[in-house]
């Protein structure tokens, strides 16, 4: 057991830094084992008590105070901070000269080494790992930095900013001087050096500056570097006219390595990416890769205003830089490709991953109230459900006012550590709009869900809307006020046309999308000159992070997927038709009764893949069956994971039987034909090829593993060759042997096609795949020191096969413990994460129940864990 709990850090607690750090001047010379930061601080003193700073993993060398040496009786240094007893009153300047060993850093975390590349990853407390300082959000200062290195070994030394000097020293070492003129916390400080290339852009901003671009990469992949370089001028060109955002500084700088806990850290100037996110060529990257590339730059180079420009006052307001800017990249990608398809995927994301959070014993609000470790809070609840927070304004108030409201803030609060508050003040006083209720989105935790029942009066034409809230007790907060929900609805009439709308009060209907504001636990909208009984198309747009219970019927729900103007409320029609056929025949498995018999789905599916005209992708998104986790979570209660799996495999067999030849038909007319273009056009055939090739892979008569088969030998694409192999790792035969062995013959040596090729096998449904995940484990492809190959096998296993991972002898829950706990001695951040794959314990049957109990107790019990296993485990099992 741990012999001291750690206490954990409270939003209430919160009070302003006792010190302000004017100017960071920093000399780092490197080395793998001893590297040597020299760091002077201009200080102030702004409140009262001793001078203490946070420190981890370091070796003090010397303290001075404005030149004097401190003597050992004037300082104390213990694992976490270095406290200094008496400063002086006014200003002051602080220096420490300290030794750090970068080969040794396996939490990836301060400054580590990536491939012999120098790397730091400072969000949320790595700089404490570089250099003692006050290491939080809200002190903010302007950087200089000096690094010195071999020149032969390591010629190209990054820092933030601009490049101000640079010269040879004696012993064949160099040095780059860099200065970051804008003021930021150290959490955005970010260093990267070693023997790379880099490919070179300009982009010339609105205001006519020109700005060089650049990509650093480890030699050899320069090539890969074009899409995600056009991708980032298209970001830097959007920001200037969605959001009036101009690039500030004279260079900017991305730098792609293979080790990283993150996607992607946005650091004033020079971001640092996992090269997953940059890396891109036809043969090696999938459209969803391409896809993934042009959103994460954006995402990152979004930062550099909501993020940077204005940072976070404290780790609680983590969702005010990380919220904002998801929503900013999810319309950017918006307006890049399908906006429809952009929104189903975010709400596939935010229903995979934040609803279970929000439903789980980790449930938090989007600003929690503590944490014990902060790395832990980077969750789904921050990010997609705190971006949802966004979208919801915007839709109250409309992008004119959403606009003024973000102008405001910029206006307000550049170069502050700013608040929720701050912000939601600058939007509802730019916008004209009163978010005081709204605000309860960001204190309480759980997912709403709102009720609706209508009525319609023939003799009257009157259509009754009712609608009420509830939301279920959460950890800590057993009572939930009422939120401030809009909801878009719109009309349908027997024709498939929207009506007009009119209110009771309103003099003449209006526009055929109306949003209603559901601010009391219920309430009655009434809609006048209703000409016949219409079927309601409700939460368009998916308008608020809710779950919405219509009552609709199955008619009703054949009906909106054939009919309804919202593309997104048409898939979703289809997806709870779907969802109500599965879950029927998961119970009639479980009593032995009879399922549902509903044609509607392969009809529906035989009418778009015989339409004349037709946008590909977002039929692929509706033809899709939900996923095995997602009918985990509609049962919520003893969980049958081999039921869901049968029912599933079932449905999908009988709608390929029911639609096989319009399957094959559509998947020949697909086929993009000429070279490879990741644009969505292309991209979309793609996606309905290959959807199409997975039903027509258990179609009877039909022998899918050759079909798929010579897809793979003939696939001139990435995302063509992956489709197939994924439908080959789930057929039993040589067919699946020969092809995943040609793949790793030819992609060996990319570790990034080695990745899809670990989760491919991870992730099969196949009897076995426990056993070959653990051999895999021993396998050249795989290391538990990179982050990308724990999550490549380990968490794609545990998060994605919910077969094999809820084992009902409790293998596949012993092994992921095991590995958490292997993990954690080189990675906790990693590991936790991976730790959260227990989350939803709660859900499934009293034996597995037992059995994750068993294995998050022994987790939790283990002498000498992180705090953010910790952290995670204990809270699981509360």
């Amino acid at each position: 057991m741990r012999t001291e709990e750690p206490r954990p850090i409270r939003l209430k607690d919160y009070t302003p830094p006792a010190f302000a750090i004017d100017e960071v001047n920093l000399d780092i010379e490197l080395d793998p084992k001893a590297t040597k930061v020299h760091s002077r601080l201009s200080m102030r003193r702004m409140g009262d008590g001793p001078l203490r700073l946070d420190g981890e993993k370091l070796k003090l060398l010397e303290v001075r105070i404005d030149g004097e040496k401190l003597g050992a009786n004037r300082y104390s240094v213990d694992g976490e901070h270095l406290t200094i007893f008496e400063v002086p009153e006014g200003d002051f300047t602080l220096e420490t000269v300290t030794s750090c060993a970068p080969v040794e850093n396996t939490a990836l975390t301060g400054l580590y080494l990536s491939s012999d590349i120098y790397c730091t990853q400072c969000e949320a407390e790595g700089f404490r790992r570089i250099t003692y300082y006050l290491d939080r959000p809200d002190v903010m200062s302007v950087f200089r930095t000096r690094i010195v290195a071999d020149e032969k070994k390591v010629p190209v030394l990054l820092s933030n900013g601009n490049p101000v000097a640079s010269g040879k020293l004696k012993g064949g070492k160099h040095f780059v001087e860099w200065h970051d003129p804008f003021r930021k916390p150290a959490y955005l400080f970010a260093l990267v050096a070693g023997d790379l290339a880099h490919v070179e852009d300009k982009f010339t901003t609105m205001s006519g500056r020109e700005v060089t671009l650049r990509i650093f990469v480890e030699k050899g992949n320069e090539d890969r570097c074009d899409y995600a370089m056009g991708a980032l001028k298209r970001a830097m060109k959007w920001d200037e006219e969605a959001f009036g955002r101009e690039y500030d500084l004279d260079i900017f700088m991305i730098v792609a390595v293979s080790a990283f806990n993150m996607g992607a850290m946005e650091n004033k100037g020079l971001n640092v990416f996992n090269d997953k996110y940059i890396l891109a060529l036809p043969d090696t990257a999938t459209d969803a890769d391409y896809a993934a590339i042009e959103a994460i730059i954006a995402h990152e180079y979004f930062h550099n205003w909501t993020g940077n420009r204005i940072t976070c006052r404290d780790w609680f307001q983590l969702c005010l830089k990380e919220g904002l800017t998801v929503f900013r990249d999810q319309e950017f990608t918006g307006d890049m490709r399908s906006r429809p398809v952009k929104r189903i995927s975010d709400v596939r994301l935010l229903r995979a991953h934040q609803f279970p959070e929000d439903g789980g014993p980790l449930a938090h609000p989007v600003r929690p109230d503590s944490y014990i470790e902060i790395n832990n809070f980077y969750t789904a609840t921050v990010y997609e459900k705190g971006a949802e927070l966004c979208r919801m304004i915007h839709t109250m108030v409309g992008p004119k006012r959403f606009r003024k409201g973000m102008d405001l803030y910029f206006e307000r609060h550049d170069g502050e550590a700013a608040t929720v508050e701050n912000f939601l003040d600058a939007l509802s006083d730019g916008a004209k709009i009163d978010l005081t209720q709204f605000k309860r989105w960001y204190s309480q935790s759980g997912t709403p869900e709102v009720l609706a029942s209508g009525r319609y009066d023939a003799a009257r034409k009157t259509y009754t809307l009712k609608m009420s809230q509830v939301c279920a007790p959460t950890p800590g907060q057993p009572m939930k006020e009422p939120y401030h929900i809009p909801v878009a609805v719109g009309l349908v009439g027997a024709n498939g046309r929207d009506m007009k709308l009119q209110l009771d009060g309103e003099e003449k209907p209006g526009a055929t999308t109306r949003v209603l504001h559901l601010t009391e636990r219920e309430g009655t909208w009434r809609f006048r000159n209703v000409t016949e009984k219409p079927v309601p198309s409700l939460l368009r747009g998916f308008t608020a992070p809710v779950k919405l219970n219509a009552h609709l019927k199955e008619r009703d729900l054949v009906f909106l997927m054939r009919h309804d103007s919202d593309s997104f409320n048409r898939w979703e029609a289809a997806q709870r038709y779907a969802t109500g056929l599965l879950l029927s025949m998961v119970e009639a498995r479980a009593s032995g009764g009879t399922a549902r018999k509903g044609t509607g789905f392969g009809e529906m599916i035989r009418d778009l893949l015989t339409a004349k005209k037709i946008d590909p992708d977002f039929v692929a998104q509706i033809i899709a069956l939900p996923s095995e986790q997602t009918l985990a979570q509609m049962i919520g209660r003893d969980v049958d994971v081999d039921a869901i799996h049968g029912a599933r495999e079932e449905l999908r067999a009988s709608i390929a039987a029911q639609t096989k030849d319009e399957l094959l038909s559509a998947y020949e007319r697909m086929k993009v034909d000429g070279p490879y273009r990741p644009e969505a056009e292309d991209a979309g055939r793609r996606a309905l090829r290959n959807v199409c090739l997975s039903y027509l892979a258990v179609a009877p008569g039909k022998d899918g593993a050759a079909l798929a088969a010579a897809q793979f030998r003939e696939a001139d694409n990435m995302t063509d060759s992956i489709a197939a192999l994924t439908v080959l790792a789930n057929i039993e035969g040589p067919e699946r042997i020969a092809a995943l062995d040609a793949f790793y013959k030819r992609w060996q040596k990319n570790h990034l096609v080695m990745d899809k090729w670990l989760a491919i096998q991870a992730t099969s449904a196949l009897p076995g795949t426990l056993d070959e995940v653990k051999r895999l484990t021993q396998h050249p492809a795989f290391t538990m020191k990179n982050p990308n190959k724990v999550r490549a096998l380990i968490t794609s296993f545990a998060s994605m096969n919910q077969l094999h991972f809820h084992d009902a002898k409790g293998a596949g829950y012993a092994f992921v413990a095991d590995k958490v706990l292997e993990l954690d001695k080189l990675n906790p951040q990693v590991a936790a994460r991976l730790t959260g794959a227990f989350r939803s314990w709660r859900q499934f049957g009293p034996k597995r129940r037992k059995l994750m109990v068993k294995e998050l107790k022994r987790i939790a019990g283990t002498e000498g864990l992180s705090r953010d296993v910790y952290e995670i485990a204990t809270k699981t099992l509360a």
